[in-house]
């Protein structure tokens, strides 16, 4: 899955927290939203000061809070793990444990959650 396709997934499906998502999708969507909240804050801060930056920021990350958290629980879901997992963002070590979770490599075949959403390559 190429990074257009992964935004174009996650965006296409802001509020699906249903089914499975790749390593790839999950990442892509990770490095777009910190592209964009770069990018955000280097256009805007030079012609309204930081204030205005910061807030066009703000806004963008609302606007991501949702496929951001969709994305996650797909991803979980790719691994058996319920979204709700999630919830341990509530801590910093809990961050730091899901951002490994999503490292790994999600079960192969189907799980309750679904058939994988990158084909198992055939033998």
């Amino acid at each position: 899955m190429s990074f257009f396709e992964a935004v174009a997934a996650c965006l296409s499906k802001y509020a699906t927290f249903s089914g499975r998502a790749s390593r790839a999708e999950f990442w892509w969507f990770m490095l777009f939203v910190l592209l964009a909240i770069l990018i955000i804050n280097a256009v805007a801060s030079p012609f309204g000061g930081p204030q205005t930056g910061a807030g066009l920021v703000v806004l963008f990350m609302l606007a991501m809070v949702v496929p951001s958290f969709a994305v996650g629980a797909r991803r979980l879901h790719d691994m058996g793990h319920s979204g709700w997992w999630q919830l341990l963002h509530i801590s910093g070590l809990g961050t730091a444990i899901l951002l490994v979770w999503m490292i790994f490599e999600g079960t192969p075949g189907a799980n309750r959650f679904g058939q994988p959403v990158v084909p198992l390559l055939q033998e």
